[in-house]
């Protein structure tokens, strides 16, 4: 006894082909007019980036005499542009922007690695342990984000100098990363704790049944599967500490070990003639965060989204 099969027609594949949804033309009219405007507003976003990106390497005269858009009448004249100012900012030793560069890295490598080390373990104790009073503290941690920074400078100010911490010649930043470790930890601990505490529970579970340990469970599982969340941390906090000058001025002065903030505000004198200098020195200090956030991005959306799905 054999068995035959019906082969699969040509009429059959047209007909399952058929049945496909085409391209929705009423649909992509409809958008339209939201695609236009969400590019223009991307285009009004980025004008005055591109604006001083073309200034910075433009010379004081052109600056002063025309608009950046000019150089769009003969763009390919290239004797329009110059290196002058990217030079003077980078080897002039009057700006010392070397060294100010270098005082920024010093000031947010640290902050950021003890933010996240600090913020990390805080986190997994808050999602994944069980202590008393565990709620409660954590609501005053999240009423820590509503006090304002400036009402902490001077008991805090106070209290380094007490103790020798502002001016400890061996280590002139530690009373700024304490303080730039302090001030980033409520928000950084929030953000991980709704990130960790939406991992899948049966994980966990599964883990502590068979012996692991808390140490364990946060090492091998709770961080791996937060690394979206802790992307996108490290871009926040490395972008608020790189840009700060509030923060700096206070717990280190405007010395020798000063920021790179520091250095682009002494770029304007009292009499405004050296501001040119600013559009060059501004896309020097993005050069680190813009590298930090490229390498990052791939995490960003979903760790900003961190907590906000929970199942």
């Amino acid at each position: 006894m054999t068995s035959t099969t019906s082969p699969v027609t040509s009429t059959t594949v047209m007909t399952a082909g058929s049945t496909a949804p085409g391209f929705n033309w009423r649909r992509f009219f409809a958008r339209l007019p939201l695609h236009f405007g969400l590019i223009g507003l991307a285009v009004l976003w980025i004008l005055p980036t591109i604006g001083l990106l073309i200034s910075s390497f433009r010379n004081q005269q052109d600056i002063s005499s025309t608009g950046w858009w000019t150089v769009f009448k003969t763009p390919l004249d290239f004797t329009q542009f110059t290196l002058e100012n990217y030079d003077t900012v980078i080897n002039n030793p009057n700006y010392d922007m070397g060294r100010a560069f270098l005082n920024s890295l010093i000031i947010t490598l640290p902050v950021t690695f003890f933010v996240l080390l600090f913020a990390a373990a805080a986190a997994y104790a808050f999602s994944w342990m069980r202590f008393r009073r565990r709620e409660t503290l954590f609501i005053i941690l999240v009423g820590m984000l509503v006090v304002p920074l400036q009402l902490t400078f001077i008991p805090v100010l106070r209290m380094f100098n007490t103790f020798g911490i502002t001016n400890n010649s061996y280590l002139p930043y530690l009373g700024i990363w304490i303080a730039h470790t302090a001030y980033g930890l409520p928000y950084s601990i929030y953000l991980l704790r709704n990130f960790m505490g939406g991992l899948p529970r049966e994980i966990f579970e599964s883990a502590f049944l068979d012996g692991c340990s808390h140490h364990t469970a946060f090492l091998r599982l709770a961080l791996p599967l937060s690394v979206p969340a802790i992307a996108s941390l490290v871009i926040f906090q490395f972008l608020w500490v790189w840009n700060d000058l509030l923060v700096a001025l206070i717990y280190v002065g405007g010395g020798r070990y000063a920021p790179l903030t520091y250095a682009l505000s002494g770029l304007v004198n009292s009499l405004g003639q050296d501001w040119h200098l600013l559009t060059a020195a501004a896309f020097v200090s993005m050069a680190v965060p813009l590298a930090v956030f490229l390498a990052l991005q791939r995490y960003f959306v979903r760790g900003i989204l961190a907590g906000s799905i929970k199942g």
